[in-house]
């Protein structure tokens, strides 16, 4: 089969690879019905860390299963399935407490950009739908497995709760599901950071009441002349810089709320400052998992339409377009269709 294999700075190449095999009893082998372009793979393919080697790329996928292992139970051939990009067996203590990303047996799903995907752990991985899914619903489906899903954290990390005023750092596609998540959540004002006129207009339509275009210290000090100088309740830092962590925590009222799921890439924090802020920080890799289930209905019931973040939609074979145009803002986030 042909894949996504990243060579070096911004050079991502659709190549040979092996088809995927049952490896071990409690694996999974699923086709591919759609896959995508996530902002923290736009990091290695700035050279973010560097590259020692090629590397397959991939990790949001649903698709229908084609074959199991011996020991799988949860899921049929035929069936449709959602996974998380950490494979977990959803029962070990970390899984118990709802941190499968953090699975005391967890494997990294590093591979979906491609037309079939082996899944380990299937039965804790993956959650399957009563009925093949309509195409149409097929992109909304597939954001469950990751920006959803991250959005989300982002909003419960952050404590959103019923008349919460929240703040959004980062206009990408796990910020703009953010929103839509706190709007979820019943928050009854929701400030989207966001300089771009497209992204600004979907913030709005998924639930936010205000946009900041402001950054750093003057976006710091617009959401304290919003908040009558207090802050917000729940801040959800979505980028992943050292400015727009800073701006997260300083936006944030004292004993209020800071959820970080932007892939960090040189945040330090120091202890002094931390220690007078009063601030919780809650983040990390998304327990994508522990939401499906709950992200999966609120997608069939027709409650959320998260697929519109998809403003560009490609077949596989022109990926090296959709990274481009991710990294170039020309797209919120690329659809890929093997």
């Amino acid at each position: 089969m042909r894949g996504a294999v990243l060579h070096g700075p911004r050079d991502i190449r659709l190549e040979e690879r092996g088809e995927p095999k049952i490896a071990l009893p409690t694996d999974a082998i699923i086709r591919i019905s759609a896959t995508c372009v996530c902002g923290s793979d736009l990091w290695p393919y700035r050279d973010t860390p560097p590259l020692t080697q090629p590397r397959p790329m991939g990790h949001e996928y649903c698709g229908i299963v084609e074959e199991v292992g011996s020991a799988v139970r949860s899921a049929k051939r035929g069936q449709f399935v959602v996974g998380s990009f950490f494979a977990s067996d959803n029962t070990c203590p970390n899984c118990t407490y709802g941190y499968q990303s953090s699975c005391q047996h967890k494997e990294f799903v590093g591979d979906a950009q491609a037309p079939w995907l082996r899944v380990p752990l299937a039965d804790g991985t993956l959650v399957t739908t009563s009925e093949v899914p309509s195409a149409e619903l097929v992109p909304s489906l597939l954001t469950t497995s990751d920006v959803f899903g991250t959005g989300w954290f982002a909003a419960d990390a952050a404590n959103v709760k019923p008349g919460a005023t929240v703040v959004v750092v980062g206009d990408g596609a796990v910020g703009l599901l953010a929103v839509l998540s706190a709007r979820q959540m019943s928050a009854a004002r929701i400030f989207a950071m966001s300089r771009h006129e497209a992204r600004q207009k979907l913030a709005r339509e998924f639930g936010a009441t205000d946009i900041v275009s402001e950054r750093g210290d003057e976006g710091v000090a617009r959401i304290m002349d919003l908040t009558s100088g207090i802050g917000a309740d729940s801040v959800l830092e979505c980028v992943g810089t050292p400015q727009s962590m800073r701006q997260a925590i300083s936006s944030t009222r004292k004993g209020g709320y800071v959820s970080y799921v932007g892939m960090p890439h040189g945040i330090e924090l120091k202890g002094e400052e931390l220690f007078y802020t009063h601030v919780h920080l809650h983040g990390g890799p998304a327990p994508v998992r522990r939401y499906l289930p709950n992200l999966i209905k609120l997608v069939l019931s027709g409650k959320v339409n998260p697929g519109r973040v998809f403003d560009l939609t490609l077949p596989l074979d022109q990926v090296a377009e959709g990274y481009r145009a991710m990294d170039e803002r020309r797209a919120i986030k690329t659809l890929l269709l093997p």
